[in-house]
């Protein structure tokens, strides 16, 4: 046999391989009548607390399905199916949903921190799934929120960012990130820029609480909570690992964005690992012409010499001086020894250069800019957490979860007016040390206890 017929049968055994392969780890969902891929399928189980979204193809990762007799497969507009993981297997883990005009509703997992279907759920809830967050491509997670249409976010400047919900902002409302509190004692009641520090590309699915959510959350969530769930690793099937990896580049011309993401996933059979790292680097944003007069930028202030003087702006639709860089880094270690135990471990650190406060910049004092300075120094956050869920139903409890994080957080505001010589710095850092417990237990078919604990 040549050495090209040779290659060609390599290469269509290798095609061959990687379609079985491929076939057992995701399940694919059509529609009944067209046999086109449903896209945004919602796959759950409530015995797992797993779920899983398809993607334009119509097919969605299995991985953390296995063994679970209670996988509901559900979209707006079609019949819902429910089967086993092993009837999936027998399918091939190919289905078909038939058409419906019967509302289905979606699950979510922020009213009592367990998915749960959100007619079962008193608060009104928004979640945005991965689908949206990639349609969106926010380029920060103050952007992701403020396409909910439910969040108005307050943002003088890049690196800016404050969410606010009906009305309530900073320490009236919360924000969590799988699970554990950011707020802390220097959140202000003024503008917070902090939810910049979460990296979108490494959100696998949002959720705004609208409302009191003090009874679950604690008194920081008067006024809402937005819950962000970040990547999660995923273990393998077969035996065989599983390596997936995603890598996004970005560039704008409002503000001369140049992103960079990558984020990749190793799985065996008890052991899953995530890593994610992304870095945006940003230069002074350029108003539309169509904004308001009071956000021009005709002149500005530089040293020369040691001496602060006014100079001419050339284009003064140019925001000087609004440039800033953001570096975002996510490892996550997850091992399972069984189907009743999950453990999951998670690193976050985010850093961002120094950026101005633009709003502050443009005040002026007599015919003189006020403040030669006014800019916020690095916002350093820094996490590690580490969460156990058992399965294993007891008398006191059908699933127990328990989180233990420490937190690290750098602020510091610096001003110095007009040719002033004293520059102004407060710095802040603070450490924070949490223990989460959730539990729940069925009472009976119609009742489910709640209860849990925070320190």
């Amino acid at each position: 046999m040549s050495t090209f017929k040779m290659k060609k049968y390599f290469i269509l055994l290798l095609f061959i391989c990687t379609g079985i392969y491929s076939s057992a780890q995701q399940i694919t969902v059509k529609d009944n009548v067209t046999l086109q891929p449903l896209e945004f399928v919602t796959v759950y189980s409530l015995s797992l607390n797993a779920s899983a979204m398809t993607n334009i193809k119509g097919q969605a990762d299995l991985s953390d399905f296995k063994g679970a007799d209670d996988i509901k497969i559900r979209l707006v507009g079609y019949q819902g199916q429910q089967m086993s993981f092993d009837a999936l297997q027998n399918l091939n883990f190919i289905i078909s949903l038939e058409p419906s005009q019967v509302y289905l509703d979606e699950v979510v997992v922020s009213a009592n921190r367990w998915t749960q279907e959100s007619v079962d759920v008193p608060n009104k809830i928004t979640a945005i799934s991965p689908g949206q967050i990639s349609l969106q491509n926010p380029q920060t997670a103050a952007d992701l929120l403020n396409n909910t249409g439910g969040v108005f976010i307050q943002k003088s400047q890049l690196g800016g960012g404050s969410p606010m919900i009906r009305g309530f902002a900073a320490n009236r409302v919360l924000i969590t990130v799988d699970g554990v509190r950011m707020n802390n004692a220097i959140f202000r009641s003024g503008n917070l820029q902090n939810v910049i520090s979460v990296d979108p590309f490494a959100v696998r699915l949002t959720e705004v609480v609208y409302g009191p959510g003090a009874v679950i959350y604690g008194s920081d969530a008067i006024g809402g909570v937005m819950n962000f769930y970040t990547l999660r690793p995923v273990f393998a099937t077969n035996g065989k690992p599983l390596v997936k990896a995603n890598a996004v580049v970005r560039y704008a011309s409002a503000n001369t964005e140049k992103t960079g993401h990558l984020d990749f996933n190793i799985g065996l059979k008890k052991w899953a690992f995530t890593t994610s790292i992304s870095y945006s680097d940003f230069d002074d944003l350029k108003m539309g012409s169509k904004g308001p007069d009071d956000y021009l930028r005709p002149e500005y202030v530089q040293t020369i010499n040691g001496i602060d003087s006014i100079v001419p702006n050339s284009d003064p639709k140019v925001q000087v001086p609004t440039a800033m860089n953001m570096l975002n880094l996510m490892q996550k270690i997850r091992f399972s020894p069984s189907e009743n135990w999950d453990f999951v471990y998670g690193f976050h650190y985010s850093t961002t250069s120094d950026y101005s406060r633009y709003d502050r910049l443009i005040r002026y004092k007599g015919d003189n800019l006020r403040s030669a300075q006014w800019y916020y120094g690095p916002q350093v956050w820094m996490m590690n957490n580490l969460t156990v869920t058992s399965r294993l139903s007891t008398k006191i409890y059908d699933r127990f979860g328990i989180t233990l994080a420490h937190q690290y957080f750098e602020e510091s505001r610096h001003d110095r007016d007009y040719r002033k010589t004293t520059l102004a710095n407060r710095i802040e850092e603070v450490n924070v040390v949490s223990l989460n417990f959730d539990i729940d237990k069925k009472l009976s078919e119609n009742q489910t206890l709640y209860y849990g604990a925070e320190m």
